[in-house]
């Protein structure tokens, strides 16, 4: 497993974009990676669309540091996508019927499980199966690394902390500094470019009545770096006699 990996959310659905449906995957899969010190790299909500998401799945397989949560586009209507492009991108463009999953689809659906149904259980090669706790119809991983899991956020959600349980690396904790200051982002620029790469900085320009404000945070593995890079900055306000307020 990747020990410091950059973990992408991509989350397929038409139906959230145009407002039929509400997206809960980001919130869910975010403050469960908090949970475990880890966070998003990126997300990205998608339509049903072949080429964005080929082209979309092709730039996280890029990433020599990713691991990716998708959502929806697994079951076995035309508009769903997943399977086959996730072979066109991760696997060899083909699809492999699962012996383990096709049994599942069966003992479920009986003679229902045909015509369509029981595609679901055509996954690309290498496919191993992710535990679907609501109905047993599973999603999949490939390599540990890409997650492919139902569109339907109360089977997502138990898969999503297996995963997390079952193949993420531990983290170390990330600790966080911040304030409102009243001021504009301009007044804190000359010291935030001497902050080191290791601490990562959020500077969010506000207005209250009229008046800038800034809501200004550091994070870092480093809990001691990150007290004395904050305490320049404090200190910096104190000098100016700059109103701030902790978060």
């Amino acid at each position: 497993m990747i020990k410091e990996p950059n973990i992408y959310a991509v989350i397929i659905g038409s139906e959230i974009l145009d407002r039929r449906r509400e997206d809960k995957h980001f919130e869910y899969l975010s403050s469960s990676l908090a949970h475990i010190g880890l966070k998003l790299h990126a997300s990205f909500i998608i339509k049903d669309d072949k080429d964005l998401m080929q082209q979309t799945y092709t730039m996280i397989h890029k990433d020599p540091h990713a691991i990716m949560f998708s959502f929806g586009g697994i079951g076995s209507t035309p508009d769903d996508l997943t399977r086959q492009v996730s072979a066109n991108v991760f696997g060899d463009a083909r699809l492999y019927r699962h012996p383990t999953f096709e049994k599942d689809i069966i003992k479920r659906l009986g003679e229902r499980a045909y015509p369509h149904p029981i595609k679901m259980a055509d996954l690309p090669k290498g496919s191993e199966l992710l535990f679907n706790p609501i109905n047993n119809m599973s999603g999949y991983h490939l390599s540990k690394r890409f997650f492919f899991m139902p569109g339907f956020p109360e089977m997502a959600q138990p898969m999503i902390d297996a995963i997390l349980s079952s193949f993420m690396p531990e983290a170390q904790p990330l600790f966080h500094k911040g304030f409102i200051a009243h001021c504009g982002e301009s007044t804190l620029q000359d010291l935030m470019t001497k902050v080191p790469k290791e601490i990562e900085l959020s500077s969010l320009p506000m207005m209250n009545n009229g008046n800038a404000r800034v809501e200004f945070s550091l994070s870092s593995k480093d809990k001691d770096k990150l007290e004395n890079e904050f305490l320049s900055f404090t200190k910096f306000l104190d000098t100016q006699n700059i109103k701030y307020s902790l978060l």
